[in-house]
């Protein structure tokens, strides 16, 4: 029996819109303030997409950085998987635009759509591929223009305030050596959907707009009942970082960074304490990007390795809760 392979990241790379969007920017435009939302959120600023600028056009130059640092060329990738609920157009996804834009073979490519999880569920996918033997190298990349989708006004200030746009990418390679991802692991609660979701465009309604009331049409807006979704973010990352210690028999000391998905500081805060960890055991970015759903982990990561927060030889864990709900994790040897 052949041995399962084993994949490893290998390059990463980053970008976000130039379009820089303070607390006190937003002042301006709803019924907020800038200590209202940095005591909700830990968030100062974000960064929107502006004009035609789109999900693509942020996940190609992540893309690109991924590659270059990976040393890979075009014609050496051989499967796209994205993570995304914000792509450019209603279908094809992201991925079929990465395989054109970036001058790919005709490979296997494909969009992941579990929100906040997307980038882990999808790092997940193309490991797979790569442990059996179906292909050796692939691009995984979380990337939202979902601000495009928010109602930027004083009523739909609770979740106009938390997101921004990026996008994040990674290239995997077989790995010959002890570093890659050693484990990972997904998980969905589909009961409590509604209490994060955007119901429009979705086969569930009428999607002709001519037909639509002004209350009709917030079915093309994304909702959220934030006390839920803390409620079990902070039971879930807990249950799915333990998983992977298990997984791996690790204890929380062998783990050099946890970086979590980047949804609200307090819930990382609220993790920590649960796991009876200090706080700079998990990384956090969150006041520079808001929340990026599928693109805030990659982003994260970038930051960290930038940073020399992880380093050569270091274990890490990625950890991820959204929409759905969906949760997921990851364990690598960096």
């Amino acid at each position: 029996m052949n041995k399962l392979k084993k994949s490893k990241i290998t390059g990463i790379g980053f970008h976000v819109p130039e379009q820089l969007v303070t607390n006190q920017d937003l002042t301006s435009i709803m019924d907020t303030s800038d200590e209202w939302i940095r005591t909700r959120s830990g968030i100062e600023q974000r960064r929107w997409v502006q004009g035609d600028e789109a999900a693509s056009d942020l996940a190609i130059p992540a893309s690109i950085k991924a590659m270059e640092m990976a040393g890979v060329n075009p014609e050496d990738i051989d499967v796209v998987v994205v993570g995304t609920i914000s792509g450019d157009y209603f279908f094809p996804g992201v991925s079929a635009q990465l395989q054109a834009e970036l001058g790919l073979r005709n490979i296997a490519a494909f969009d992941i759509k579990a929100a906040c999880s997307a980038f882990v569920y999808s790092l997940s996918i193309a490991d797979q591929f790569i442990r059996t033997g179906q292909y050796t190298t692939a691009l995984v990349v979380g990337a939202e223009a979902q601000t495009k989708f928010i109602n930027k006004s004083t009523e739909g200030r609770d979740i106009a305030v938390l997101f921004g746009d990026g996008a994040g990418a990674a290239v995997l390679q077989v790995s010959d050596d002890e570093s890659g991802i050693l484990s990972t692991h997904l998980h969905c609660q589909g009961k409590d959907l509604k209490n994060l979701w955007m119901e429009g465009p979705g086969s569930s309604g009428d999607n002709q707009i001519n037909k639509m009331t002004i209350e009709q049409a917030k079915r093309f807006e994304p909702y959220m009942n934030g006390r839920e979704v803390f409620k079990n973010a902070v039971v879930r990352f807990p249950e799915v970082i333990h998983e992977a210690l298990e997984k791996n028999n690790l204890s929380i000391d062998d783990i050099s960074l946890i970086i979590p998905h980047q949804a609200n500081l307090r819930i990382i805060q609220s993790v920590a304490k649960r796991m009876g960890v200090e706080q700079d055991k998990f990384y956090a970015n969150i006041q520079r990007y808001g929340n990026t759903t599928a693109a805030s982990i990659p982003i994260a990561l970038c930051e960290a390795v930038e940073e020399e927060k992880v380093k050569e030889g270091d274990t890490i864990i990625l950890a991820a809760f959204g929409a759905g709900y969906t949760w997921a994790s990851a364990a690598i040897r960096w």
